[in-house]
Parts: structure tokens; sequence; C-alpha cells
């Protein structure tokens, strides 16, 4: 609203307003909130109250970053900037922690934002009971983009608007206060804020709101869920094959298919990668329980939602029966095991499988009288263990039960056939269920193509490919460099995850002092890595705990430093893939097991949203399990690929030193 009408309504109509926009949202609105937005509301209006120069800007409460899944206290928008206001009502200083807060907020603009583009966004703090104090306010450089962030008391929000408002330079063209709020929005949620978004039933479409090609993703999810509201309602059997590159928004799709329109159905995400399972459910009970529900019963919800496929496929082929679910997603449904490896995996287990699981899948969704669906989800080069069948196991399973409709994009053509629905299949082709935009690491969407490159042993291409568009990725051979970039990333502005990662095969990192793993089937300590923060030492930005690709697949940092092992190395005919048994090293021979490895590193090349960092290590010419020759060759490789060597990051100020005291 602007900021003249906001004056002229009492604070008690401008709480009645939000109280009723949350109520229709959210269907709650709760007293703390109430006793906040008083004091919010109260002190602006003393801010802005006889100020003739703000009567025309506009003033937006409870703005939502739809990125960070929250929403900031304030905007006010002016014709020279942006002003982020974010109240702490009753806080009497300026914590650390609300300062990277209200950071994050004016870099979420900075970032995603197209009506803040090319303008100052100035964060100010607001801590109502801060006393204040006789240190003058250091002004930030007003230039374009996010400053570093202000702290003031309540009572002297206004002086400080005044003049920041006079040393603001004035543009050539002011900025739209009018069309601000509808300006385009461009964020790339996180997966877990994806899933949390999906979960508070807010769609598909917002969530993309802006992505590189919201249209594609929107229209893949209509692909889905106008096949789930046909086979539903008639009653017939389908499966939908969605297809893409890493990082192309097809978990999004399917957390949409089970929040959204398959939710009434019972509908259920089943994943294989148990880090999964831990992470998910942990963020959407975490989120319930901050909502009012009890512990118990919030992960007791998120178990029907959110389930490992192993144990939902032997309830049911122990139990007979149809399931309670009439829609299944399937995450990274290429890596189901083919009939062999099902047998023999199974053969002293409670429950003894006799077929393939994709077999198993489509006999125990067929048992329902009426309609059901199962959506797959296809990565594209993430098969990382023996015995994961690929979309053939798929086909033949479909063949022998023809009264399954089909539908799938049309699959290009690929070395790998795991990756491939063959042709010979009878199929409803739809371009739509093909997701060929990557979404995960913000501003360089050609990244999967480089690693495929870079994999493929093509220096060249990648080379090239990389001096046509920044590819973020970055070499290091020194450890603590790589930790101290990693930290001056993630902790220099705004709140950032960095994390460690390395292939489960890297045996002798050991020997540089990282022998310790993230145990991928503990799901206390999989959910602390990825949802907690430092100073908890469990966390992933304490860069302690190496994640492997077990730990990792599937989600997400926005600073990664991979730690690159023996496991796989250069030599004159290119990538050499090897295990460690006993004491030395060992060429694997077998083409799957190789391939899973270099499809390993494919995982963790991908697993950034802002940058990769990857450290190889120096060697020691007395360790044979650790050749200098063999390391050096693999970051000569990595330059000539197109990664930029690490300069050494500059200091990282310190919170209090970079943000304003208090007034």
């Amino acid at each position: 609203m602007r900021v003249a009408d906001f004056l002229e309504m009492s604070p008690e109509a401008v709480v009645g307003r939000l109280a009723a926009a949350e109520i229709q949202t959210f269907r709650r609105s709760e007293p703390q909130q109430l006793r906040a937005w008083h004091a919010t509301v109260a002190l602006l209006h003393r801010a802005l109250a006889g100020w003739p120069d703000a009567a025309a800007w506009t003033l937006h409460l409870e703005f939502r970053l739809r990125r960070l899944g929250r929403r900031l206290d304030a905007a006010l928008v002016t014709p020279r900037g942006v002003f982020v206001l974010e109240v702490k009502a009753g806080s009497t200083r300026a914590e650390p922690a609300d300062l990277r807060q209200v950071e994050d907020y004016a870099l979420d603009l900075q970032d995603f934002h197209a009506g803040s583009r090319g303008f100052p966004i100035i964060p100010i703090l607001l801590p109502t009971e801060a006393q204040r104090e006789a240190t003058p306010i250091a002004m930030p450089l007003l230039l374009a983009g996010a400053t570093p962030p202000l702290a003031v008391g309540a009572g002297e929000l206004g002086p400080l608007l005044r003049r920041l408002w006079a040393l603001l330079p004035v543009p050539a063209t002011p900025l739209d206060v009018a069309a601000w709020p509808e300006a385009p929005y461009r964020p790339v949620p996180g997966i877990v804020e994806a899933a949390r978004r999906l979960y508070a039933s807010h769609g598909v479409e917002e969530l993309a709101e802006a992505l590189a090609d919201r249209a594609a993703l929107a229209a893949t999810q209509e692909a889905i869920g106008a096949t789930v509201r046909d086979s539903l309602a008639g009653g017939r059997k389908a499966v939908v094959f969605v297809t893409g590159i890493p990082g192309a928004g097809k978990t999004l799709c399917g957390l949409e298919t089970v929040f959204g329109t398959g939710r009434a159905a019972g509908a259920a995400f089943l994943t294989g990668n148990p880090t999964l399972v831990h992470v998910f459910r942990e963020a959407l009970a975490r989120d319930a329980v901050a909502g009012g529900m009890a512990p118990r019963d919030a992960r007791q919800r998120m178990e029907g939602a959110i389930q490992a496929l192993p144990r939902f496929r032997d309830a049911h082929v122990r139990a007979g029966g149809a399931p309670p679910e009439r829609v299944i997603v399937i995450d990274e449904a290429q890596r189901l095991w083919n009939r062999a490896h099902a047998v023999r995996k199974s053969r002293d287990r409670e429950v003894a499988l006799t077929d393939a699981e994709p077999a198993l899948l489509l006999d125990i969704m067929a048992r329902h009288a009426g309609g059901g669906v199962i959506v797959c989800l296809v990565g594209s080069g993430q098969e990382i263990h023996d015995g994961e069948g690929g979309l053939g196991e798929w086909a033949e399973a479909l063949r022998a039960r023809p009264a399954w409709r089909v539908l799938a994009a049309e699959t290009p053509d690929h070395a790998d056939a795991r990756r491939i629905l063959p042709a010979t299949l009878p199929a409803e082709r739809d371009p739509r269920l093909h997701l060929a935009v990557a979404r995960r690491t913000l501003r360089a969407p050609a990244l999967p193509e480089w690693v495929d490159l870079v994999l493929d042993g093509d220096a060249g291409r990648a080379s090239r490919l990389a001096a046509s568009g920044a590819i973020p990725i970055f070499l290091t051979r020194d450890l603590a460099a790589l930790r101290s970039a990693l930290r001056a990333r993630a902790r220099a502005r705004g709140l950032r995850r960095s994390g460690l990662v390395a292939s489960s095969g890297a045996k002798r990192l050991r020997a540089e002092g990282l022998g310790v793993e993230l145990p991928h089937m503990d799901a206390g300590a999989v959910a602390r890595w990825f949802l907690d923060r430092w100073p908890d030492v469990r966390a992933s930005d304490a860069l302690e705990t190496v994640a492997t690709e077990f730990s990792c697949q599937g989600l997400e940092l926005d600073y990664v430093g991979l730690c690159w092992g023996g496991d796989l190395v250069r030599g004159p005919r290119g990538w050499r893939v090897r295990r460690f048994a006993g004491t030395s090293w060992q060429r694997v021979a077998a083409a799957e097991a190789a391939a899973n490895r270099v499809n390993t590193y494919r995982v963790l090349l991908t697993r950034a949203r802002y940058e990769t960092i990857v450290w190889v290590p120096r060697g020691d010419r007395a360790d044979a399990t650790r050749e200098p020759a063999e390391l050096d060759a693999i970051a000569d490789f990595l330059r000539a690929a197109g990664a930029r060597d690490l300069t050494p990051p500059a200091a990282a100020p310190a919170m209090d030193t970079h943000a304003a005291v208090l007034l």
C-alpha cells in the first residue's frame, strides 16, 4: 500500500488486515504473531509520520520470499532503493543470527527480484528494546545491490531512514514503486525448501514462479496431474515416466504430485535413498511442530507422505492386498533392482523377492480394483549401485502387463542403455515429460553438460563450454584453503550452507585427515548435517564430516567442497576406475561397476547451488597409495577442462564489524 494510505489507517486496522490475510492463506493466526505485527506497525507509524517525501512510496508488510520459504516483516520501496526491515520485538541487541537473516532477505531480492535489480537494497534490523549507544552508525556504500545490514533501536528508525534517503543516489530512471510488488520474482528453491512450501499447499507454479523455464516445469506438472485425474476417475492404471537432467526439477514435480494432485488419493513419495527420507521427514516435521502439532504426531504424518521404497515393497509383498496409496511417486526409478539382484540380495532376508522391483511394484499397485498411478522420476547418470536395472527393467515388466497405460517423453539417444525407455515399448509420447533445463546451479544451467564432458574425458569441449559462460567450478590442492574458502563464501553474506563431499571409494582420503563419513543410515545424523547450522559441530558447515554419494544424492548445498579421491584417476587413455582393497588400489574391470563409479563423481559435481570447489590432494611420494603424479594428472585435466584455480579469499569480517552498531 502507499505510505500515505498506511498512515491514514489505525495500527489496529492494519493488523486486522494482516490477520485476515493470514487466516485466508494459512488458516490460522497466532497470538504471538499478532503482537509482533502490532509492534511493527506502531514502529513504522512513528518513523514515517510527518515525512512528505515518503507519502508516495509503497510499504509491503509480510512480503513473501518464496525461495527462503519465509516472509520479511516490511519492505519500504522508494524511487531510489528498497529498505528491508526486520523487527525483533522484545530483543535488546542485534544478534548475529538476526543480522544474517535480514541480510539474506536483501540478498534474495538482489538475486531473484527483477524490480529491485540495479538499485540499492538496505537491510535494517530493529531490536525494539535496544538501548541507544554513543557510537555513531557507519553508513554503507549505497551502491546497487544488497548492502551490509544496519541495526538500530526502534526509536531511531525515522532518523536513520531520513539520513539514508538523503544519501541514496538519484537514479537516471527511478524505481517504479507501484510496479515493484508485481515485478518478476525468479527464485530457484532448494529441494528441502521446495518440499516445505509444497507441503504448505503452495503449488509448483508458485514455487517455480520465474525459474529459467517456468512454463516447462508447469507443463510437466500439468501432464502428470491430468494423467492422475483421468486414471483415478476412469479406473485405469497408468505409469508416467518423467525424465530430465540433474537438477532440472523432477523431484519438485514428484513432491507436487504427492502434496497436491495426488493428496486426496493418499499419494506417497517412495525413494530408495535413505538420506532423502531422513531429511524430508525431519524438515517437514519441524515445520509442523512449529505450527503447533505435537512432535510425535508430526513425524507420524510425514512417515506416510515420504516412505522408504524397500519398506513399502517388502510390506506389500509379504502382506498381499492393495496398498492404501493409489498414487506413488518413485524417485530415481531407473535405479530399481533387476531380477537377479533382487533375488540375490533378499535370499537371506525376512521377505524373499522373486522378481525385479519394477515388476513387483506394478503388481502391488495392480491389486487396486479401480485406478492407480505410478509416477517414475528418471535421472541421468545417477546410477551408483550394482544391480540397478534401468528403464529396460520397466519395459520388460510392462510388456508382460499390457493393461498398464504408459506415458513418456521422446527419450534422447544415450550410450548408457539404462537411461533409455526402449522404442519397442508401446507408449504415449508427451514431450512435456522431459525436463532439459538445470535449475539447481544458479546462473550456470550448462553445468550438467560440462560435467558430462569432463567425465567423458573431453577437456577441449569442456574448456570451450566453460569459456562461453561461467562454470562455477574451482580447483585447489590445499585442504586448509578449501575450508577457508567455503567458510568465507558461506558466512560472508546471508544464510548460505556449505559442506564437504567425497566418493565412498576414496578410501585414502583418510591419510589426509578425512576419515569421518556421515553415516547415511543414521536418520538423526543426516538430518542434523543438512538442517542444523554451525556452531553445531554435527552440521555440514562445520566442515568436519564428509558426505558420500549415498548421503547427498538427491539433496544439495549452496557451496560444496568436493574431495577428489584415488578411485577415479587420469591415465594416458582417460579415466581409470579403481577400488581400494587391503593395502593397494585395484583396477575395476566390470563395465557396470566402472560406470557406477564415474556416476558417483557426476552426483558429487552437481550438488552445489552456487559453487563447487574441488580439492585434489598433493599426495605423498613415500606412500604408493597416494602417488603425486596420478593426483597431479587429475588436477591438470580439470584445469584444462576449464576449472579455475582458487584464489585466497579475503578475510571474512565478523558480523558485528560489518554490520552497523546500534545508534
